[in-house]
């Protein structure tokens, strides 16, 4: 008798929790592909935190377990992306250095305004802010990483401010004006290569960014349902971001820039990215002879993902042997 009371009530307990879980999600379904995004975060050591850095909240991922003095690396994603992507490579470089990878204003977990401009230049001076604010700490070089839509924005930081930026990554860097593909020709039409609103169109996407189908990441249902519902609701913002930045007067902006920066540069590319054509290395390559040069083979846009070892790598020797011009 006693022994049914207990299975009873553990049944009890179980629906109660079930009917919880299942009321939390219902309010918000996009927390399942969070609650992956936390996994992730914890095999890379990370923890989330937030900040309000001038009129934005950011919510960012971070790990400071390393030696005092140790060179900070702010690591700064790209179009459509987030924080999480640069996991693979802060998993690499956790001890070493202190690391923050922060979801720009507008994406991922960060606040997003309405009629906010989220181009290349304002992000570039909220980036500054967040440097100075949340990740500059006296003795430590600050490194400072871009990829893709956050190589431009990273260019224009560093050029822009040097007293904060003492080194400077650009990794499949968007700016300059590359040799023609299908993604520049549909983003100069107007179009978003990027959208994504049926499972079609979300194989498309990773089939544009991604070379190696090793590196693709796995979305199973209903996470692939979800984060599909999200970026169809995010499409009229990624069109306006994408209008700025890939066709607007300041689409080259970061290329032209990068003239003034002084400091050690590495310059780092996919020799199969589909997005920004690797003839961008050289544009940049042309505007930086102090850069360090990487290219990469077997891998498409997403460098860090694909090749983090090589990444991580070409970071170390980049804070161990970069010079300025």
């Amino acid at each position: 008798m006693r022994l049914r009371r207990t299975l009873k009530t553990a049944a009890l307990v179980a629906a109660v929790l079930l009917g919880a879980l299942a009321w939390w999600l219902w309010r918000d379904p996009y927390r399942v592909v969070l609650a992956d995004y936390a996994r992730q975060r914890a095999v890379a050591g990370l923890t989330r935190n937030a900040a309000q850095v001038g009129d934005h909240r950011w919510v960012y991922a971070y790990n400071d377990e390393a030696p005092p003095g140790a060179p900070t690396v702010v690591m700064v994603h790209g179009f459509t992306g987030s924080k999480e992507n640069w996991y693979p490579l802060a998993q690499r470089l956790r001890g070493r250095y202190r690391l923050f990878a922060p979801d720009l204003p507008g994406w991922g977990e960060s606040e997003r305004k309405a009629g906010a401009d989220y181009g290349f230049l304002a992000q570039s001076e909220r980036v500054a802010r967040f440097i100075q604010q949340v990740a500059h700490q006296p003795g430590s070089e600050l490194v400072l990483l871009g990829h893709s839509m956050g190589g431009g924005i990273v260019a224009l930081s560093a050029a822009r401010h040097p007293q904060d930026v003492d080194r400077v990554g650009l990794f499949d860097a968007a700016g300059v004006r590359f040799q023609d593909n299908a993604f520049g020709l549909a983003v100069l039409r107007g179009r978003n290569p990027f959208a994504v609103f049926d499972a079609a169109s979300l194989r498309r996407y990773l089939d544009i960014v991604f070379y190696d189908d090793a590196a693709k990441p796995y979305i199973p249902w209903p996470a692939s349902r979800i984060y599909i519902d999200r970026r169809k609701r995010d499409a009229a913002f990624e069109q306006a971001v994408l209008d700025k930045i890939g066709r607007s007067e300041e689409r080259f902006l970061p290329g032209s820039q990068a003239a003034r920066i002084r400091q050690p540069v590495l310059l780092l590319w996919c020799r199969q990215d589909a997005v920004i054509d690797p003839s961008a290395l050289e544009l940049y390559a042309a505007q930086l002879p102090q850069a360090q040069r990487a290219l990469l083979d077997g891998c498409g846009h997403m460098s860090i993902v694909e090749r983090p070892a090589a990444a991580a790598d070409a970071v170390n020797r980049l804070i161990a042997k970069g010079q300025a011009r």
